[in-house]
């Protein structure tokens, strides 16, 4: 193989699998760096004993917290990145979030762009990625020039009670935005496969909107595209100026054997805390603080939400299947009485025992004489997300032996606390807590420790003074020419709501600013996917041994 393309993409997840779709069509050669592999299908995708009980999917990593304490952070490296097991709720940013906020904890910090110049690639994407939604129901959402491509998945009978109830007491519930590969006309989602959900789970079936299945194997039969899997890139070299990025270091296997890519651009994407890593690593003479980093920006403003799944019970049995399909913004902003701005509320994947299992250990404890089964059955999950702001003291760091480590507080707590007691007024007005299952008001609930860096973002923020951002407005590294990043490192905010659509709108923004450097168009990325899954990876899955559930989105 050769070593020399036109550009090399270090990650294949929502920004570099994204990334790389929207630059395949021009032609140019594309070397696509994937630490892992694909994951396998078998059936213990589908298995919430060996997802949430034994972490089968989650890499074996050593980080260090701010104490030199290890731990094994809740990553997944796969071809398709953190989509692979991510709850496909794929969510546009607010206009609001694009500008400056007030928080009881500080100041969230403007986007070098407006939501407005930014709308255009959230469209790309939500058709891209077949996203099922509904533009103009949730009242806090911006200006939109297409409706999804798909209609919002149908809510379920319990579940479209708990909407109904909602309208009925002043809310505004909206349907959520789902990259799920399924057509209704031909099969609702109460009757589709068992790991509907999708929350925290691979699908086994390649049903799910993720970056492997919608932006990468699309790409395998191109000649212009080649795809190396087990290649860890250790650090970045540059000429002796380090202005320009010479080589892509890369450990084959984990066995310390190091090869050299060469690529005009280098793109990375390998996550919010390895992409900060990865440039710390490629310290020099002529970048001793590590490269793109005269600023001492790169790896600080780590930021991942302040978020908390909340199961509530009911008398009532649930036995929604995709549950995934409701959310709530009424609380998102300020005002309404409100002194700051709360969060997004939406629902989970539905519960089951070994998912609350493997989440809440201390849940058997909590209700030693019901089984865990029993809860489940009564059970409606809830996802609280309040925003988490940027502090230059939350950050990545490595030591001499190159070991991650990262120092975090959480802030917002005042935010998530008024968040979650909202959902409580809700819980009551639905009627939820006067169903009880153990006793009045009682909701198990868990929140996610430093080591959940599913939503992580922001060690490389992009903006337009190289004194306090790493990149310029189009990802490209202030100090180094050829070098952009197009991962959730370059969020100079995180908002309320999932990252991941954000990231491959901000990919597909990114790839046509690069086509355009390489003078050539990727006009011929801007195509819907195809309407299902690609032909030849779902065939009839083997049958699964449990229903899953649980999750995060």
């Amino acid at each position: 193989m050769a070593d020399d393309f036109d550009v090399i993409i270090v990650g294949t997840g929502a920004g570099g699998g994204t990334l790389a779709h929207t630059l395949a069509p021009t032609g140019k050669h594309i070397l696509l760096l994937e630490r892992g592999d694909f994951l396998t299908r078998e059936t213990a995708n589908w298995d919430p004993k060996a997802v949430f009980v034994d972490g089968r999917y989650i890499s074996p990593d050593t980080w260090y917290d701010h104490d030199g304490t290890p731990f094994q952070p809740q990553v997944h490296y796969f071809v398709g990145g953190a989509t692979k097991m991510y709850g496909a709720a794929l969510y546009r940013l607010r206009p609001q979030d694009f500008g400056e906020i007030r928080h009881a904890d500080g100041i969230s910090p403007a986007w070098p762009v407006s939501y407005d110049e930014f709308e255009p690639w959230y469209t790309r994407a939500e058709w891209l990625y077949q996203v099922h939604g509904m533009h103009g129901k949730d009242p806090t959402e911006g200006r939109w020039s297409r409706q999804y491509p798909w209609p919002p998945v149908s809510h379920e009978p319990r579940i479209q009670a708990i909407s109904d109830a909602l309208e009925a007491g002043g809310y505004h519930p909206f349907p959520a935005p789902c990259g799920i590969l399924l057509d209704e006309a031909d099969r609702p989602a109460s009757q589709c496969i068992r790991c509907a959900t999708c929350d925290g789970y691979p699908c086994l079936v390649h049903a799910k909107a993720d970056a492997d299945i919608i932006a990468v194997r699309p790409l395998l039969g191109m000649p212009n595209v080649t795809l190396l899997t087990g290649a860890e890139v250790v650090r970045l070299e540059t000429d002796p100026a380090g202005r320009t990025v010479t080589g892509v270091i890369v450990d084959r296997g984990g066995d310390g054997k190091e090869e050299t890519y060469r690529g005009d651009i280098v793109v990375l994407a390998a996550g919010a805390a390895n992409t900060a890593a990865i440039l710390l690593r490629s310290a020099s003479d002529a970048c001793p603080a590590g490269l793109a980093n005269g600023s001492d920006q790169v790896g600080r403003n780590y930021m991942f939400h302040n978020s908390k799944a909340v199961i509530a019970l009911a008398k009532e049995p649930n036995g929604t299947v995709f549950q995934k399909t409701l959310a709530v913004n009424d609380f998102y902003l300020a005002g309404d009485g409100r002194d700051w701005p709360l969060g997004n509320t939406q629902l989970l994947g539905k519960s089951n025992a070994m998912a609350m299992k493997g989440e809440e250990p201390h849940l058997t404890r909590l209700a030693p004489q019901l089984s865990l089964d029993e809860v489940a059955e009564h059970a409606v999950d809830f996802w609280l997300t309040t925003e988490d702001l940027p502090k230059p003291g939350n950050r990545v760091t490595v030591d001499r032996d190159g070991n991650l480590h990262l120092a975090y507080t959480e802030t917002n707590d005042t935010e998530a606390a008024g968040l979650y007691g909202e959902l409580r007024k809700i819980l009551n007005h639905i009627g939820m807590a006067e169903h009880h299952v153990l006793h009045k008001n009682f909701y198990m609930s868990m929140n996610i420790p430093i080591a959940g860096v599913a939503h992580q973002a922001g060690t490389c923020r992009f903006g337009t003074d190289p004194a306090t951002s790493v990149l310029d407005v189009n990802c490209r590294a202030h100090e180094v020419d050829n070098l952009y990043v197009a991962d959730t490192s370059v969020f100079p905010s995180i908002g309320a709501v999932n990252p991941a659509l954000t990231a491959m709108a901000n990919a597909i923004r990114v790839g046509e600013h690069i086509a355009q450097r390489l003078g050539v168009s990727a006009s011929a990325a801007w195509a819907p996917a195809p309407r299902q899954a690609p032909a030849g990876l779902s065939p009839a899955p083997p049958a699964p041994p449990a229903a899953p559930a649980g999750g995060r989105p």
